[in-house]
Order: structure tokens, then sequence, then C-alpha cells
């Protein structure tokens, strides 16, 4: 009798649908950066107060942390396959893929910060 295992032995089960939902954050990425090329060539800006006003639109603030957001789970995604696939012991695994979280954690209340605060 073949037995079949729908998950790997340690529980992880990455594959088709981080791969679709990184192409997806690529695709945010993307819109966006065309988006933003476009306004920029329609309204050129020259000056630091102009960047500002253009930056106080809430539907440009929301873009860009959704931009950031799509970059940031773009990065873990890729960051967590290179450590699984490039570092074999467990534990140094996971204080490389912690540090990366964290890091990456700590870079989207940074830009939170900078995009929401005063």
């Amino acid at each position: 009798m073949v037995k079949r295992y729908t998950k790997s032995p340690v529980g992880a089960h990455y594959g088709v649908g981080d791969w679709l939902l990184q192409r997806l954050t690529a695709g945010v990425m993307a819109i966006y950066t065309v988006g933003f090329i476009a306004c920029i060539a329609w309204h050129p800006i020259g000056s630091y107060a102009e960047w500002k006003g253009l930056f106080d639109r809430p539907v440009v603030r929301l873009g860009t942390m959704l931009f950031f957001a799509a970059l940031l789970y773009h990065a873990w995604v890729g960051m967590r396959d290179i450590v699984m696939d490039y570092v074999k012991p467990a534990g140094i695994r996971l204080v490389l893929e912690s540090a990366v979280g964290l890091a990456l954690l700590a870079y989207f209340f940074w830009s939170a910060s900078i995009l929401w605060g005063r």
C-alpha cells in the first residue's frame, strides 16, 4: 500500500500558494510603480512642498503603504525560501528567519510612521 503525504514531515506546506502570492505582490508593485511614474510625469514635482503635498493625499499614502506591504511580503517569501534552501541546521535557520521577519516587521512600522506620522 502506498502512503501519500500532503505535508512535509516538519509541518511546512509552502508551495503554489506562496508562489502565487509572490506573483500577486509583484503585480501590485508593478502597477504602483507605473501609476506613480505616470503621476510624476503628468504633474512634475520640483520642490519639497510639492512632494509633501503629493503624499498628503490619503489615496497616495494608502497606495504607498500597500506598495510597501507587498514589497515586504515579497521579500519575506524570497528570503524564507533562500534560507530554507541553503541553511540546513534547523537552529540557525530559525534564528535567520526570525531575524529577517523581525527586520521586515520593523521596516513595515517604520514606513507607516513615515507615511502617516506627523
